[in-house]
């Protein structure tokens, strides 16, 4: 591939032509991802990124190059085709449209991660109303629930404003530390793992734990939550190292379910 910017009409038969074998598995995990995420109720408009890092190969120059959506398009509106590949500094390395690009300032969260943790192959940003209520709730997150308890640890992230400041990157990526789950305080949530689909998996979770607990504190009763240590315990569990990588074994499912519904997502 090029180094220079490549800009062609977008047609499956153009891009996966001038892409490596993994640049093309990525971008097929990557575009469902961005379906998924829409259809379970987590996108924002045409705002927030899922980024997928390609597979470091000698045909690409041994670079780290990222997928990322074109700026305008809704998730649900992704195909494979479609994404951009980047460099880590965010410049375009392959964009298969002739007047869109990405948005450099939300890439700056996407950028830090990846660069800082390099095991990392997805990062997931989103804006959704549990989301953004529980971000807002000083406790963050609580153990109310399994789902919750599968996300711990949670890390957290202090609101600095809209990020488009490069220095706040290391500090994002400080608090960020090892974690999958991440709520930026008064923004979202993030999650960040090693595939596309024990990210989505852990946004998932991490989203329906949020839901669940605006509505059970939403009940205006006395919340129950379990003694620490089941809580550690259920934690424990729930570590990919202790019994398996959540995520690998339902990405099939999740595959099937977007062929079944439109699957457009494959161009």
């Amino acid at each position: 591939m090029a180094d220079t910017i490549t800009r062609s009409p977008i047609t499956l038969a153009t891009v996966a032509g001038q892409v490596t074998v993994a640049e093309w598995q990525a971008r097929l995990d990557g575009a469902a991802c961005y379906r998924l995420v829409a259809h379970y109720g987590m996108s924002d408009l045409v705002y927030n990124h899922i980024t997928v890092r390609v597979p470091s190969t000698p045909e690409a120059g041994g670079e780290e190059r990222l997928l990322i959506n074109p700026f305008g398009w809704l998730y649900e509106e992704i195909t494979a085709s479609s994404l951009i590949t980047i460099d880590l500094a965010g410049n375009e390395r392959l964009n298969p449209h002739r007047d869109i690009g990405i948005n450099p300032a939300g890439y700056v969260i996407h950028s830090a991660v990846h660069a800082a943790r390099r095991e990392v192959g997805c990062v997931i940003h989103t804006h959704t109303r549990a989301g953004m209520a529980v971000s807002a709730m000083r406790s963050g997150l609580l153990p109310l629930t399994q789902t919750a308890m599968r996300c711990l640890p949670v890390a957290y992230h202090d609101y600095e404003g809209p990020a488009v400041d490069p220095a706040e990157r290391a500090r994002l990526v400080a608090d960020l530390g090892s974690a999958t789950c991440m709520i930026l305080r008064n923004h979202g949530l993030l999650t960040a793992a090693p595939t596309v689909a024990e990210a989505f998996n852990a946004m998932y979770w991490l989203e329906m734990a949020c839901r669940a607990q605006v509505d059970a504190m939403a009940a205006r009763t006395e919340l129950l939550l379990p003694p620490e240590n089941v809580i550690a315990h259920a934690a424990h569990l729930y570590r990919p190292e202790t019994r398996r990588r959540f995520g690998l074994l339902e990405w099939p499912a999740m595959l099937r379910l977007l062929d079944r519904r439109d699957p457009s997502w494959r161009d």
